[in-house]
């Protein structure tokens, strides 16, 4: 790091990715400040400098060693940093830098005990129940997915649905009989989870074969809103909230034919009226073509990576929004494991919810690559719309928009 640099980065004082210590800083201490920053986005840790950005300089003696043996002896998993000391002046400051650890959570071992800290703005602070379960979830240590669902048993999948993706989809030469046999063949396909005595949906079985799963999963479902502007309004277009299976019953028989739509497809019925319009002209046969404002196949896409790869964590719906100028899609929740939107749009895979993604595959709602975005969504806008997808993504959203088709 340049002197210059380093000033810039002083000059701007504490944020979510820079802490400023002196360097008699306790080693719990720091090993909070690390932890904290590396469950969040990774960032730095520089000695020497005062809360107010005065530079103070280090005099520890070793300090480099030091630092090091905090990192291997009270910091876990195992974090590499980039140590480097720089001149200022008269003084010297340490900058520990690393990036957002990928093996989250990261926790302070002392004394026996593990405690896991997150950074909330400029301050570092204990880990809520909620937060620590959605470092498990980025982390792959919690599958979300196969929890289960308080209240339910297995009378709340839908048996046809089961049945016809055992014995039509994944074509299952021993589809269950009895009772006890479909109770077994769901646990183990992950449909049904245990907690102690009981048997439960799990969040995977439920969300795809469940008959209502908004009753006992609240943040199921589509939250669906069409409005004449550009932004919310009191009157809405449309506002309605979708629940039921994710999974249609479909007829293998060639041709393959839809005979009960799941929320998918209901989803794409009922927004039609709003991204499409009737062509101007008769075509030859007396009819007139709709004319679609976005592409489809790009709304599909995006709606089936919202519903498979949201975080079950969060207790809010996806929500779609429809304006006069853009559709957007909002899902809860930050992109999972290290992904981000660079790493997305090269086409680096790393689904959250691989049984729901798998079994979406076995219906053909997603290919087997896991690149729809970049060999969908955006050659489609490029070419129909000719215009760029826009793609946010915070900590608490991922967020699509696609600008509408000029005329």
């Amino acid at each position: 790091m340049l002197k210059t640099e380093l000033l810039e980065i002083i000059a701007n004082g504490e944020n979510s990715g820079v802490e400023f210590k002196r360097d008699d800083i306790r080693p719990e201490q720091l090993a909070k400040e690390i932890v904290a920053l590396a469950n969040f986005q990774g960032g730095r840790v520089i000695l020497g400098v005062e809360d107010d950005g005065k530079i103070s300089g280090i005099h520890r003696d070793n300090l480099e060693e030091w630092v090091m043996n905090i990192f291997q002896d009270r910091i876990h998993p195992l974090i590499l940093p980039f140590y480097e000391e720089i001149k200022v002046d008269d003084k010297t400051v340490a900058v520990i830098s690393f990036p957002q650890g990928i093996s989250k959570p990261y926790v302070v071992r002392e004394k026996k005990v593990e405690n896991i800290y997150i950074r909330v703005g400029s301050t570092s602070r204990s880990a809520t129940r909620e937060q620590q379960a959605r470092l498990f979830a980025l982390g792959g240590m919690l599958h979300t997915e196969a929890m289960p669902v308080p209240r339910t048993d297995i009378g709340c999948l839908d048996e046809a649905r089961l049945q016809n993706y055992l014995k039509e989809i994944i074509k299952d030469p021993e589809v269950p009989q009895t009772p006890a046999e479909w109770e077994a063949r769901l646990l183990g396909l992950g449909f049904l989870a245990k907690a102690g005595d009981n048997i439960y949906c799990s969040i995977a079985g439920f969300v795809l074969f469940g008959k209502s799963p908004r009753r006992y999963l609240k943040q199921s479902g589509l939250r669906v809103f069409a409005f004449a502007g550009k932004d919310k309004a009191y009157q809405a277009l449309l506002d309605d909230i979708l629940d039921g299976p994710l999974v249609g019953r479909f007829d293998t028989n060639s041709p393959k034919s839809l005979i009960d739509g799941g929320i998918i497809e209901r989803f794409i019925g009922q927004i039609t009226p709003f991204i499409s319009k009737e062509a101007s002209n008769i075509d030859e046969h007396f009819r007139r073509q709709i004319e679609w404002l976005y592409p489809i196949e790009a709304i599909r896409e995006l709606v089936v990576n919202a519903l498979a790869h949201r975080d079950w964590t969060r207790s809010v719906e996806i929500e779609v929004g429809i304006y006069v100028d853009r559709f957007e899609i909002i899902s809860p929740g930050s992109l999972q494991n290290s992904m981000t939107i660079e790493k997305m749009l090269a086409g680096q895979r790393s689904p959250r919810n691989i049984l729901i993604m798998e079994v979406l595959r076995d219906y053909g709602y997603v290919d087997y690559r896991g690149m729809g975005i970049r060999t969908k969504v955006i050659p489609l806008m490029r070419r129909i719309n000719h215009a760029e997808p826009i793609f946010e993504a915070t900590e608490d959203y991922v967020k699509t928009v696609l600008p509408k088709k000029q005329s």
